[in-house]
């Protein structure tokens, strides 16, 4: 019988400095906000996203795989090292769901703050089958797929609503 770890504090900024895995898990410390750490995760991952937004299709494709295998990784080892499922400072999951939502938006802060708004939505909500995955699926791999899946659903309003917009 394996015996229960007892979670660790929500690390310091210094702390996160001397672990390249937990510095990026806490999105560069926006996990640190003491309310909706999830929040201040995705508002992180928007000037990143700005930068990523000039790349092709492919390309932006490419980086969601890689920064998904890697998320599931960085999640899963930040998870275990706290001692806590998906402890609300760990935040990379919000930056590549974000990025996810944001795959072939509309150019603009306006769509920006949408997607923003609409993943926030989706991510807090859980309607299913994110909530299911949230619940039963474990590990860096869970930690990362309610997440994408809030993207996914976000993307196609946000799509949908730039399609409307256009053809209107």
């Amino acid at each position: 019988m394996s015996e229960k770890k007892t979670p660790l504090p929500t690390p310091t900024f210094a702390e996160l400095l001397r672990s390249p895995v937990m510095l990026l898990a806490f999105g560069f410390g926006s996990g640190l906000a003491r309310k909706a750490p999830g929040t201040f995760g995705t508002v992180a991952a928007i000037p990143l996203w700005y930068g990523l937004q000039f790349l092709s299709p492919v390309a932006y494709m490419g980086v969601l795989v890689v920064t998904f295998i890697l998320g599931c990784y960085l999640c899963g080892a930040a998870s275990k090292k706290l001692g806590v499922h998906d402890h609300g400072g760990i935040v990379w999951d919000e930056f590549v769901g974000y990025w996810l939502t944001m795959f072939m938006a509309p150019a603009g802060w306006l769509w920006a703050l949408y997607g923003f708004v609409l993943f926030r939505i989706f991510d807090i909500a859980k309607p299913q089958p994110i909530g299911w995955v949230d619940r039963r699926v474990h590990g860096g791999l869970g930690i990362m797929l309610d997440d994408i899946l809030a993207g996914i659903y976000a993307a196609l309003v946000l799509q949908g609503t730039a399609y409307l917009i256009h053809t209107l």
